[in-house]
């Protein structure tokens, strides 16, 4: 599903919206920026966002208008004013990668989820069971990109995401960069974790920490994407914990979900009743799921246990589980609990 690169498509974070369009309005626009948010924050949505608004030419108080050249371009993301930087890997035929190689991918992966994490990305350009990295050629292409005038725009904007991914000599090119930018040149940079980033980028950029998104924001915006039933939006949206991807991977996996509890309380009861032949064949099922299948399942029974631990400390207001997994969860937790 594409949807264009406005504020209005990000869900929640109203009050960060208006000091991002208020730093427009009052030309205090800093030129380098960092977006800190968790996975499923929307960082990254809202950074594309916020450049969309900036190159708007007919710029509306709370957006940007949705329909001139500029945001016809933003919204597949062609605009020649805006460049993207991201983590790439090393093929047969490319040994030296940069960004540009793996554009066309990158368009179309974030055409469909603006809210894209770092194993989807990888999974988009088959590199599972590799690293990501941002290397020293990418700083080369930086700055001969960011030499040339803008083309259309007042601004150019280099958008730079998990840029903790960076090596260290391309980090000490960009740390130039940003100490003597290029006129009318404007650094988003979206990590999760800033811990690898070098200390002297992160005292030179303006930090704009997003937040995890309120269950009422969340639940607004699958509302307007998802045509699926209010308990299933809700459920969803309450496991999430303000993480979009989650809430989304929830609703699209509610059958899954379904199978994955009935998986859960079979394993608890054989394992209750000491049934050892059946949880062989209860193992032989599982074996069968397929890799991606069996890691889900044991990523969903992680987070069964941390709710049932949560539910017998006596601390409801934290346990985020389904209707179905709670009644389950509080008749095992019975000592008169027979199986």
């Amino acid at each position: 599903m594409l949807i264009s690169m406005r504020f209005s498509e990000v869900a929640g974070h109203a009050e960060l919206k208006q000091q991002l369009i208020q730093s427009v309005a009052e030309g205090r626009v800093p030129h380098a920026q960092l977006f800190l948010g968790p996975q499923g924050s929307g960082s990254l949505a809202l950074a594309l966002a916020y450049a969309t608004y900036l190159s708007c030419q007919e710029r509306q108080e709370e957006d940007s208008c949705g329909h001139c050249p500029s945001c016809l371009k933003y919204d597949r993301l062609i605009h020649p004013d805006l460049h993207f930087v991201f983590p790439v890997f090393t093929t047969k035929s490319i040994s030296k990668p940069v960004s540009d190689d793996f554009i066309a991918e990158w368009r179309t992966a974030l055409l469909e989820n603006p809210y894209l994490t770092q194993n989807q990305w990888y999974s988009q350009i088959g590199m599972e069971n590799k690293q990501g990295s941002i290397l020293t050629r990418e700083s080369e292409e930086i700055m001969k990109k960011l030499q040339l005038k803008s083309y259309e725009s007042d601004f150019k904007v280099m958008i730079i995401w998990m840029p903790e991914r960076m090596n260290q000599t391309a980090a000490n090119k960009l740390l130039k960069l940003i100490e003597e930018p290029p006129p009318m040149t404007i650094f988003l940079m979206v990590p999760e974790d800033t811990g690898p980033m070098l200390p002297t980028i992160l005292s030179r950029t303006q930090q704009i920490r997003v937040p995890r998104i309120r269950e009422e924001d969340l639940l607004e915006a699958l509302k307007k994407k998802h045509q699926v039933s209010d308990e299933t939006l809700q459920s969803a949206v309450k496991i999430a914990g303000g993480n979009y991807v989650i809430a989304e991977e929830n609703i699209r996996a509610s059958e899954d979900s379904a199978y994955q509890l009935e998986l859960f309380i079979r394993i608890m009861r054989l394992a209750w009743a000491r049934e050892f032949q059946e949880i062989f064949e209860w193992v032989e099922e599982l074996a069968g799921l397929g890799r991606e299948r069996q890691k889900a399942f044991l990523a969903y029974v992680i987070r069964m246990i941390r709710e049932n631990y949560l539910l017998n400390k006596e601390q409801g207001e934290l346990v985020r589980m389904t209707a179905d997994e709670s009644d389950f969860s509080k008749k095992f937790s019975n000592p008169s609990f027979t199986a």
